[in-house]
């Protein structure tokens, strides 16, 4: 009976704190990148009978080329959605301290070593972007 009355409880405060905004897991923030990536599934189908519906005449590659772009675009959000969600995953099982922690610790660093973490993030991405070139000859 005390765990019934306990998760009521807890229910409670969670729809409490849903309904003031204090609560980000309920936050329309959150939801954005969702709705944004289902909107593009649903444009799809419908800019495929749209492009193609215009004209009878029309060649196959041609109007498709606005579809490959919309394509590329549901790709990219697919890729870095679950990029955000891996690093989350790792960041909380390494046990690394939260970003904003991090952001006013880089910020009380001196200016030098500032610019040397800024140089050094540069040449890994430098680095990177030749590794990249190099995989693809």
């Amino acid at each position: 009976m005390k765990t019934h009355k306990l998760f009521n409880d807890i229910k409670t405060t969670v729809a409490l704190k849903a309904i003031d905004g204090t609560d980000t897991r309920f936050s329309y923030q959150n939801y954005l990148p969702y709705c944004l990536f289902g909107l593009l599934l649903i444009c799809w189908p419908l800019l495929q009978r749209l492009v193609t519906g215009s004209d009878e005449t029309v060649g196959f590659v041609d109007p498709n080329i606005w579809l490959l772009i919309l394509l590329s675009q549901i790709c990219f959000f697919v890729t870095m959605g679950l990029s955000w969600w891996l690093l989350q995953r790792f960041w909380v099982s390494i046990g690394l301290p939260g970003l904003g922690s991090m952001v006013l610790q880089f910020e009380s660093l001196p200016s030098w070593e500032q610019l040397k973490f800024a140089l050094c993030l540069y040449a890994l991405l430098l680095l990177a972007g030749v590794g990249c070139m190099l995989a693809v000859l």
